[in-house]
């Protein structure tokens, strides 16, 4: 290649930077509400209107005269596609979890931080009322409960209500409202 080709070449990889910013620039906003609106995500939403305009950029040939028109029709397409799989996922989930199919690392870990979390919240608490909810958790009716702790049946209810009202006060006041 001769200097003067290589100019041409560098001059007209400019101008369809230039020409894809622009495209990107008037687009962008528009495509990730699209999305958005299907997939009732935002952050979804802007890395698939990424993918959209990646695609883009890497076949321009085909859709040169009207970018905004493919780029709708990409948007919405990707859009719906990630509604069927994550519509297909939770379908599915439920039966792998069923056919003892090992969960994610990241459901691993956040499982983990949960049992964390309520293991020192209930540390704190009252033992009485860490008996009492971990009992209730585990099932037990009242009647087995107030054996067991040697409770009057009558206030079990009263005292199980106190205890769960105390665990989450603790449990916000440590990890915050957004995780319990």
């Amino acid at each position: 290649m001769d200097a003067g080709s290589e100019s041409l070449a560098n001059i007209s990889v400019e101008t369809a930077h230039r020409d894809f910013e622009e495209v990107f620039r008037a687009h962008y906003p528009r495509i990730a509400r699209v999305i958005a609106r299907i997939v009732q995500d935002p952050s979804r939403a802007e890395e698939l209107a990424a993918d959209v305009f990646w695609k883009y950029l890497h076949g321009r040939r085909a859709h040169d005269e009207s970018p905004g028109g493919w780029l709708y029709r990409a948007a919405v397409r990707i859009g719906l596609d990630e509604l069927r799989r994550v519509r297909r996922r939770e379908k599915y989930e439920p039966l792998l979890s069923w056919l003892g199919i090992a969960p994610s690392p990241e459901q691993l870990h956040a499982a983990t931080q949960d049992q964390k979390h309520v293991r020192a919240v209930l540390d704190v608490l009252k033992r009485r009322d860490s008996a009492l909810l971990v009992l209730r958790s585990e099932g037990l009716a009242y009647q087995e409960i107030a054996g067991i702790l040697r409770l009057n049946e009558t206030s079990l209810g009263t005292l199980l209500r106190r205890a769960q009202e105390a665990f989450r006060k603790e449990y916000v006041n440590r990890y915050g409202p957004q995780t319990f």
